[in-house]
């Protein structure tokens, strides 16, 4: 699904990322962990296409970087981030922007099918956003908004599902709603592969069994969730002491000690 051989990221002399060696399979779902600048948000760039290697090889779905048609590449992967919100139309209503999903656009831009919009409403309410049919996205709440975002990204059957912070901003009962709504479409036999970027280790569901740790434009290691979420390993990725607690719903939070 993803194969990173080798990618070095450089801009204006300065390396963003280096050496990045990572291969994700089909039907592995990957949280990928690291503080405010450790090259999170270049590494998803570069796997929608937005920004390319420096050097090095990068394949996405089988589709080598170069030698592919990008824009179509970005219609099979759906993509969650607080980037796409700002560009959205406060006045379209909910089951407008998820059904601009299916055409990877801004704003539906053709006369849709019936089987389409019906396609739409099904999705929202699948991702737990019934009541927000027929609303205004503008006036919802971030929360809700983050729920059409997810509806809107599943409208193109991706074969990969990002979420980038998709909790950020959100209050604590409507981050547990989110990550219970993730957490139905991980269980979805036919779902996409996901992949959940965040700094935050208590957001990190049972679902997403693999890590990556990215510190400073590198991967620190990469391998189960459940052995690299360990005070020993933490210790060394922080660089500072921290400690542990388990939460329910087996997931872990992590706080200086």
């Amino acid at each position: 699904m993803i194969r990173f051989d080798h990618v070095n990221v450089i801009r204006e002399k300065r390396k963003i990322l280096n050496d990045i060696n990572w291969h994700a399979k089909k039907g592995e779902h990957w949280a990928i962990l690291g503080l405010n600048g450790s090259g999170k948000t270049t590494l998803l760039q570069l796997l929608n296409g937005y920004l390319w290697p420096s050097s090095g090889k990068l394949v996405v779905l089988g589709e080598t970087f170069g030698q592919t048609a990008i824009p179509e590449l970005r219609k099979r992967i759906g993509w969650v981030s607080s980037a796409l919100q700002q560009q959205l139309n406060p006045n379209d209503i909910a089951e407008h922007i998820v059904l601009s999903g299916k055409f990877a656009s801004i704003g539906v831009w053709t006369i849709p099918t019936e089987a389409e919009k019906q396609q739409a409403l099904d999705l929202l309410i699948k991702c737990g956003g019934k009541e927000l049919i027929g609303f205004r996205y503008g006036i919802l709440s971030q929360g809700q908004q983050q729920i059409i975002l997810i509806a809107r990204a599943l409208m193109a059957e991706p074969e990969i599902l990002i979420l980038d912070e998709p909790c950020n901003g959100l209050d604590l009962f409507a981050k547990e709603k989110l990550l219970e709504d993730i957490q139905r479409i991980a269980d979805e036999p036919e779902g996409p592969t996901m992949i959940y970027v965040s700094h935050h280790t208590e957001e990190i569901l049972p679902c997403f069994k693999k890590l990556m740790l990215l510190k400073d434009g590198s991967i620190h290691k990469t391998g189960k969730t459940s052995d690299l979420l360990k005070e020993e390993v933490l210790n060394d990725f922080y660089g500072k002491p921290v400690q542990t607690i388990r939460m329910s719903k087996n997931r872990l939070a992590v706080f200086p000690k």
